[in-house]
């Protein structure tokens, strides 16, 4: 899948998720980013209609292989809502992933170009994520810089 071809790469595009990217490897795909259990279609039906109710202040995108079928890299963005700065907006970027056959194609810039551009659209004033040490410099090349430290409390 991997090539230099610009205009190869030039034919992934960047889009909204779709219901029926269940069936194209979706969470398969997720699963390649992180513990991510099977879905049963009802649940991802449920899932999806109540982000949907979100409208656009919760966004997953996704890049379609046109020659598989597959789902081959995705993203998200939702916006935060502010008291802070005249009652403004952030983004955050979550769950950038690009299947492993896929990667070296630019997919993942053009991924997360895709949700800071939203995140811009709806007023935001600044767009975050947090990512692992060995992901940084993919987002440094991105035009994220570090800014503070990331803290986490699971609960399961």
């Amino acid at each position: 899948m991997q090539s230099s071809n610009s205009n190869e790469v030039e034919n992934y595009q960047v889009r909204k998720l779709e219901i029926s990217d269940k069936s194209k490897g979706f969470i398969e795909l997720l699963q390649q980013l992180t513990v991510c259990n099977s879905v049963s279609d009802q649940q991802f039906r449920d899932r999806f209609q109540e982000l949907s109710l979100c409208g656009d202040d919760h966004v997953i995108c996704v890049i379609e292989d046109d020659h598989s079928g597959k789902i081959v890299a995705s993203g998200s963005v939702f916006i935060e809502k502010k008291f802070i700065r005249n009652c403004s907006k952030v983004g955050h970027i979550e769950d950038v992933v690009v299947d492993s056959n896929a990667r070296g194609l630019q997919l993942g810039k053009k991924v997360v170009t895709y949700l800071t551009d939203h995140a811009r659209s709806m007023g935001c004033y600044k767009v975050i994520l947090d990512c692992s040490v060995d992901s940084r410099e993919f987002y440094e090349k991105c035009g994220f810089k570090q800014k503070e430290l990331q803290m986490a409390k699971y609960f399961i």
